[in-house]
């Protein structure tokens, strides 16, 4: 389990270099126009319709899968995954009906700024990617599937040819006809499906089409993910307001948006996921034995590696948004307005970095413990947030405005399940973490000062994007360097940690 976990990760690696490789390509024959925010908003609608239904489905399908195959067998249990699978699809069709009826209402609900030519690719865009419903659905019960029976890696891969199936069809739609850009969309996530279902045939599991709507399992299932449906809803709605006011404020801002916090994306996957995934198991068993002192040390070494890669994160970007976006976008059809608001959005929302990285960790104790209403209702609190900020910021700070907004909804939140957290388990340490965040923070500015020295001095003998990766090399060594001269407790206990569960592999 320990190998796949760590083949989990790198797998995760590579899928999220190729998402954010499918940005830049469509940031080079697109730029921050208005065919990028329409294929983008295109492709939100199908996201948040479906996505907090495809969470709830993989939270409450496997405990149900797996306590109906213990009481009945694998053929009651198949015959559950078949009925799911059917309810979900007659759902899908009737979402795609509605949408090709109702098109621009439902874009105006996602993008309400929208007007003219913008919005008629737009409503051609959703008629072309809503489809996709249909196969996002069949992959978030068919991987479910799959991880029941520990198949965890071909889920993770399928995404990779996925991407690459976007980042061409993104190449030929500039070259052929825009419309290629959604088409290809819908493609891809088919092409995700085919590769799951030769696994999910391998493992016993045959569909046929059988429906039963009186199915008791599915309503005790719908009942055990409401608080997740509710929660994932939340956080997709936040989405939907951050694009529905860019929408309003300027042609570009919603690609602006995605730009930036794709980047943001990249270090969460990259850094957070990857440190949760190698400690989740260990909190959800230290949970189950009940051994609190045990599980506040796994929870302080995790929020000690969450704070050493996004609290440098954080302070890099801020001394960098211009110069990293110049280097991952600025080219094609990405021009200086473009790079202004994405550098803009990319700022502010580095503010925010270490306060969704916190968020991550600090909500995965309650899961563990079986409470999801506390992150659930933390998710509403960061959500009113969110929407009050957003429409006092944007008005003087437009797109960086809404970023600013997202960044201090995740910091206000991170620090209210920190405050849950103590009053359901005790002290988990909080001197030791802000003064171990202190000397992370010291060295992390002293960092980005010495990567800004070193920049200004060779970004005019040389290119300055190779300026800005050698300044960005110089300055992870001196980080790191400094870390381990620092000698910090928690840092070398959490080294330990991890140099212990990789000798095990």
């Amino acid at each position: 389990m320990k190998k796949t976990a760590m083949l989990l990760i790198l797998i995760s690696l590579i899928s999220k270099f190729s998402g954010l490789l499918r940005d830049i390509v469509l940031s080079y024959f697109y730029g921050a126009s208005i065919i990028s925010d329409a294929y983008l908003i295109s492709q939100t609608i199908p996201i948040v319709i479906f996505s907090f239904i495809g969470i709830g489905i993989a939270t409450g399908y496997m405990p149900m899968y797996t306590g109906i195959k213990k009481d009945k067998g694998v053929l009651e249990a198949n015959k559950f995954t078949t009925n799911l699978l059917n309810s979900v699809l007659i759902l899908c069709f009737i979402i795609i009906i509605f949408t090709f009826i109702n098109t621009e209402f439902v874009v105006k609900l996602f993008a309400s700024g929208f007007e003219g030519e913008t919005l008629i690719i737009t409503r051609q865009f959703t008629r072309i990617s809503i489809i996709g419903i249909i196969f996002i659905s069949i992959v978030n019960i068919f991987s479910s599937f799959l991880q029941i029976n520990d198949k965890y890696i071909i889920s993770a891969i399928s995404i990779i040819p996925m991407n690459l199936i976007i980042i061409l069809s993104i190449i030929l739609s500039s070259k052929i006809d825009i419309k290629l850009i959604a088409i290809g969309s819908v493609i891809a996530i088919i092409v995700q499906v085919s590769i799951l279902v030769p696994s999910v045939d391998g493992n016993g599991y045959k569909y046929k089409f059988s429906i039963d709507f009186k199915d008791e399992n599915i309503k005790k299932m719908l009942l055990l993910t409401l608080p997740t449906i509710l929660g994932i809803a939340i956080n997709d709605i936040n989405v939907l307001i951050d694009r529905t006011i860019a929408s309003n404020i300027s042609i570009g801002g919603i690609s602006a948006l995605n730009y930036a916090n794709q980047i943001n994306r990249f270090i969460h996957g990259v850094f957070v996921l990857s440190i949760a995934t190698i400690f989740y198991p260990t909190i959800s068993k230290l949970v189950v034995k009940n051994d609190i002192g045990k599980l506040k040390i796994v929870l302080n070494q995790s929020i000690t590696g969450v704070l050493i890669f996004t609290v440098p994160s954080s302070i890099g970007i801020l001394f960098f948004s211009e110069e990293i976006i110049r280097l991952l976008f600025e080219r094609g059809a990405f021009d200086l307005n473009a790079m202004l608001l994405t550098s803009s959005a990319l700022f502010f929302y580095a503010f925010g970095i270490v306060g969704t990285g916190l968020r991550e960790i600090l909500s995965r104790p309650f899961y563990s413990m079986k409470d999801t209403k506390t992150p659930t209702l933390n998710a509403m609190i960061g959500m009113l947030i969110n929407i009050i900020l957003n429409i006092i910021l944007s008005k003087y700070l437009g797109i960086g405005g809404l970023a600013l907004a997202t960044s201090i909804s995740a910091i206000i939140t991170s620090f209210l399940l920190i405050y849950s957290l103590r009053k359901k388990i005790g002290s988990i340490g909080i001197r030791s973490i802000l003064f171990t965040t202190m000397k992370i923070m010291a060295t992390s500015i002293i960092m980005g000062v010495i990567a800004r020295v070193v920049y200004n001095n060779t970004s005019e003998l040389i290119n300055y994007n190779l300026a800005l990766i050698i300044s960005i090399i110089i300055g992870v060594v001196t980080y790191f360097s400094i870390l381990i001269f620092m000698k910090i407790e928690e840092v070398d206990l959490l080294i330990m940690n991890l140099k212990a569960r990789v000798m095990k592999n």
